[in-house]
C-alpha cells in the first residue's frame, strides 16, 4: 500500500506550524483533509495554507472543486433556514436552495475565493453574484474599497456594473477560501453596511482557521450594527505557530530560494481560440453577475468544452489553467472537458503570491514558473504558476484584456508553458465591459 503523505509535514517538521481541528470536530472534512503549507516569500507571514479544492495553486480535479463549492453553498443556505439536503458529494451539483424570503446576494474575494463564490451563488435559485477585484476599469465607478493587510495585494475593489448592485433586501453572503482572523470580512462589513445596511450576514469560507482570540470579533461587530452575522465552513481549526516563525521562514527562504526568471520556452505547439462569447454575458463576477445570465454561461461553457476537446490529444493529461480573477469560467470549461474525455482533467490559476517552491511530496508547492503580468495591472510585478509540471496538455484561459501582447512574448506565460508541456491551447474570453460612467470615489462615510 502507498504511504499517503501529507503535504504539509515538510513545513511541520522546518518550521513548527501546525494545523489543528477544532474541539469537538469528530466528522470529516478535517483541517488537514483541506490545506497543505508551503512557505510564503512575504514578510508579514510565515506559511501559506494550500487549499488542494479550490483550484488555485494546487490543479485538482474540477468536479472536486465544484462539488466543495456546492457543499459550502449549502451549509450557508442551512444557516439561512433553508433545508438541509444532507452532505452527498454525488448530488449537490444538481440542487439548488430556496431560502426562506428570498435568495441572498452573494460577493466572493479576489483573488482566491472569485470562482468558489461564484460557486456558493449557483447554490442558491436566483442568487446574484459579485465579486471584489484588484483590476480597476476606467470609467466605472467604484462602490467600496477594503483592504487584506497581510495579503501580497492589499486591496480590493467593488466595481459593479449596476452602482445599485447592493440596494436589494434580503441576506448577504460573503465567501472566502480561509479566515485567518476574520479582519478583512469584518471591514468588509463594516463597509457594505455603511452604503445599505441589512439585517443578515453569512460568512462562508472552506477552512476557519481563527484562533480562539479572534472568534467573538463577528458577534461583536453584529452587536455594534444591530445585525446578525454568522459563520459556516466545511473544517475549522486553528494554525499554531512557533514565536520566531518569521525569522526562521527568512531564513529558510533565504537558504532555499532561487532567482525569479521567466519560464524557458520550448518546442510545444500553439493554438488559439477566440471563444465565440454571446454578447453581453459576464465571464465573472467583476461587474456583476446575475442569476438569470446562470443558464447561458453554462451552455457557452459546454460548447467551448466541445470545441477545445476536439484539438486535444488521445487520453492526454491535461491541466486547464485559469488567469487569476478569472477562475469560474475555467472551471467550467474543464468540468466540461472532464465529462467528455477519457484521460485526466485538472484545474487551476496563476496567481500573485509569491510562495517558496519544494519539490518534496510533503509541501503543498512543487514548481515555480515566473512570467510578467499580462492584464495591466502592477506590471512591476511578477506573477506565478505553481504545480503546471506534468501535464502534456496545457489549456490557458484569459479574458480579452489579459491576452495582451505581453501573454505572449518570449518571456511570458505562453513561452513558459510551452517548456513544461507538449502543447498549449490557449482560450481568449471576451470580458465584459460596462458602459463608461463618471468616474467616483466612494461617500467620505463609506472609505
Amino acid at each position: 500500500m502507498t504511504e499517503v503523505i501529507w503535504s504539509g509535514s515538510w513545513v511541520t517538521g522546518r518550521l513548527g506550524v501546525r494545523l489543528v481541528d477544532a474541539d469537538g470536530a469528530a466528522e470529516p472534512p478535517r483541517v488537514a483533509d483541506l490545506a497543505g503549507l508551503a512557505v510564503r516569500r512575504n514578510p508579514r507571514r510565515a506559511h501559506l495554507v494550500v487549499s488542494p479544492v479550490l483550484g488555485k495553486h494546487v490543479p485538482a480535479d474540477p468536479r472536486v472543486i465544484y462539488a466543495g463549492g456546492r457543499l459550502l453553498g449549502l451549509r450557508a443556505g442551512t444557516v439561512l433556514g433553508a433545508e438541509d439536503p444532507g452532505d452527498d458529494w454525488d448530488t449537490v451539483d444538481f440542487q439548488e436552495i430556496k431560502v426562506p424570503g428570498g435568495a441572498p446576494l452573494v460577493l466572493g474575494y479576489a483573488e482566491t475565493a472569485t470562482s468558489l463564490g461564484h460557486v456558493v451563488a449557483d447554490s442558491f435559485a436566483d442568487a446574484d453574484y459579485l465579486h471584489s477585484t484588484r483590476r480597476a476599469v476606467p470609467g466605472v465607478a467604484l462602490l467600496g474599497r477594503f483592504d487584506e493587510a497581510h495579503s501580497h495585494a492589499t486591496e480590493h475593489l467593488l466595481l459593479p456594473a449596476d452602482p445599485a448592485w447592493l440596494d436589494r433586501d434580503g441576506p448577504l453572503v460573503l465567501v472566502d477560501d480561509e479566515l485567518t482572523t476574520g479582519r478583512t470580512v469584518q471591514a468588509t462589513i463594516r463597509e457594505l453596511h455603511a452604503i445599505r445596511p441589512r439585517e443578515r450576514y453569512v460568512v462562508a469560507a472552506l477552512l476557519d482557521l481563527r484562533t480562539a482570540a479572534d472568534r467573538p470579533g463577528f458577534a461583536a461587530l453584529g452587536e455594534e450594527l444591530g445585525t446578525r452575522i454568522d459563520v459556516v465552513s466545511l473544517a475549522a481549526g486553528e494554525v499554531e505557530l512557533p514565536p520566531d516563525v518569521l525569522e526562521r521562514s527568512r531564513d529558510l527562504v533565504a537558504s532555499l530560494d532561487v532567482p525569479e526568471t521567466p519560464g524557458t520556452p520550448g518546442p510545444a505547439p500553439v493554438t488559439r481560440i477566440d471563444a465565440d462569447w454571446p454578447a453581453g454575458l459576464p465571464e465573472g463576477g467583476r461587474h456583476g453577475f446575475a442569476a438569470t445570465h446562470r443558464a447561458a454561461l453554462l451552455e457557452t461553457a459546454d460548447r467551448l468544452a466541445a470545441q477545445v476537446a476536439e484539438g486535444l490529444p488521445g487520453d492526454a493529461r491535461v491541466l486547464v489553467l485559469g488567469s487569476e480573477e478569472l477562475m469560474y469560467a475555467p472551471l467550467l470549461l474543464a468540468r466540461g472537458l472532464a465529462r467528455l474525455r477519457p484521460g485526466v482533467v485538472r484545474c487551476s490559476s496563476t496567481t500573485r503570491s509569491p510562495v517558496l517552491p519544494v519539490d518534496d511530496p510533503g509541501y503543498a508547492i512543487r514548481t515555480r514558473l515566473t512570467f510578467p503580468a499580462h492584464d495591466g495591472v502592477d506590471t512591476d510585478t511578477p506573477r506565478y504558476a505553481y504545480n503546471v509540471t506534468g501535464f502534456e496538455h496545457i489549456v490557458l484561459v484569459v479574458d480579452r484584456t489579459g491576452g495582451a501582447p505581453a501573454l505572449w512574448e518570449d518571456r511570458g506565460l505562453v513561452a513558459a508553458l510551452r517548456g513544461v508541456c507538449q502543447g498549449v491551447t490557449v482560450v481568449v474570453i471576451p470580458d465584459l465591459r460596462p458602459a463608461v460612467t463618471p468616474a467616483t470615489e466612494p461617500q467620505e462615510g463609506n472609505r
